[in-house]
């Protein structure tokens, strides 16, 4: 979130912000009378509480038990008085807190301004493919090749659930191994975090679980409890070190983390999203970067570069997006979106994102308490948080079996999966 009084002191801004990112400006105004008036409590405590420490430096000279008396009533009175106002207070940071949740993160100066439209394509890599034959999308792959099962998926779980098999399977776990190494190298420390996160961890990262709207909600909840299901591993990284001061020479810290993601994809329908595009519960490597401000923007750089190599490594042909401002999520300063090209995305073949990388400069530091302390300052700062797909193991399996697709029905496997997948080319099993 953003400090309360840099929204006072720069309010303009941030409602143009607010603007810019499609969103209403109401929590604005709020903040302003709410950390306005925290200010002039605040203050009034510590005037108020200053009369107390007056009344006691005036008790030892008190002599007679009279006087003593009327200092202890003093006392007490300025001690319900506090007491008062520490409940105002309550109330008050609460209200305040549930606005400042509301607003957005600032946005890098760079990035395009206007919605879904206004991305902006800043790198290409590869051509998109052309075919000799008619080529199939990836459900009818999946079904003539044998590698998913949707049908049981449904019956099991319910629709956007699915079952992989043989190659598709064993393509999920070469893909985890691919990028969980390619990231290794690049010096991030290997995690496979819980499946669940606490609701005030997901809030946190930026979340809504509590969302009152079921077409707008994400993200599923645990019946009595205070847990989630996840959707990212940014959560379950960025909240590892929840309420945590590192030392700056322990700065950055690299992640690359596993685990199951779950989304409800409320309002998710049409061609461009069914079989393995849009789905319920998917697969996903995912790093996380905590570092000072000053380093923020080289990392998000790397881990823009470290997706691109992981993409370019599979062979397909993609690009890269710097997301407009009405197309960011709340947490995020700058994102960019790596889309790949997609045979069987609509009539004549689309891009179709598989990764995004986001620096969220200090927004999500600030709700999960994580700073850092150093020699050059005083107390302590917020650190920034990065983030950013490896690998989501369902979109990228579309990508690869649409583009790697051969005129007999085959699909040929990328050369970096093949050790572990095991062969060179799926074939259609005789039956």
């Amino acid at each position: 979130m953003l400090d309360a009084g840099f929204i006072l002191e720069n309010a303009d801004l941030v409602k143009l912000n607010c603007k810019n990112r499609g969103v209403s400006d109401v929590a604005v105004d709020r903040v302003i009378v709410f950390e306005t008036k925290r200010k002039e409590l605040e203050q009034k405590r510590g005037e108020t509480a200053a009369k107390k420490n007056e009344i006691s430096k005036q008790f030892p000279q008190a002599k007679a038990p009279e006087a003593k008396q009327a200092l202890r009533d003093q006392a007490a009175a300025i001690d319900a008085e506090v007491g008062i106002i520490d409940d105002e207070l309550k109330i008050l940071k609460g209200d305040l807190l549930l606005n400042q949740f509301q607003i957005p993160n600032m946005t890098h100066p760079d990035a395009p301004v206007g919605g879904e439209d206004a991305n902006k394509v800043v790198a290409n890599f590869g051509e998109p493919r052309t075919f000799a034959f008619k080529p199939k999308d990836h459900v009818a792959l999946c079904e003539a090749l044998d590698l998913a099962d949707f049908e049981a998926g449904t019956k099991v779980a319910g629709q956007k659930f699915y079952f992989l098999k043989n190659e598709g399977a064993l393509l999920e776990i070469a893909l985890v191994q691919y990028a969980m190494q390619t990231a290794v190298k690049a010096g991030y420390t290997p995690v496979i975090t819980p499946d669940l996160a606490r609701v005030d961890v997901l809030e946190g990262i930026g979340f809504m679980p509590r969302d009152p709207n079921p077409d707008t909600r994400q993200v599923y909840t645990i019946a009595d409890t205070d847990l989630c299901l996840i959707a990212t591993a940014e959560i379950t990284l960025g909240g590892m070190h929840r309420d945590r001061i590192f030392d700056e020479a322990e700065l950055p810290k690299r992640y690359v983390g596993l685990s199951h993601c779950f989304r409800t994809e409320a309002g998710a329908a049409g061609r461009d999203t069914r079989g393995l595009y849009r789905v319920h519960q998917f697969t996903k490597v995912e790093m996380f970067a905590f570092c000072t401000p000053e380093n923020s923007e080289a990392i998000h750089q790397e881990i823009r570069a470290l997706e691109e190599q992981i993409f370019i490594g599979l062979g397909l042909a993609f690009h890269v997006i710097d997301t407009a401002t009405g197309d960011l999520g709340g947490p995020a300063y700058r994102k960019y979106d790596l889309e790949a090209w997609m045979p069987g995305r609509g009539e004549a073949g689309a891009y179709g994102e598989v990764t995004s990388t986001s620096n969220c400069t200090d927004f999500q530091a600030r709700r999960l308490g994580i700073r850092y302390k150093g020699k050059g300052f005083k107390g302590t700062r917020f650190v920034h948080t990065l983030n950013g797909t490896a690998v989501a193991c369902t979109r990228a399996l579309v990508a690869i079996l649409e583009n790697y697709q051969q005129a007999d029905g085959s699909v040929v496997i990328p050369e970096v999966l093949r050790p572990w997948v095991g062969k060179d080319v799926i074939v259609p099993r005789k039956v």
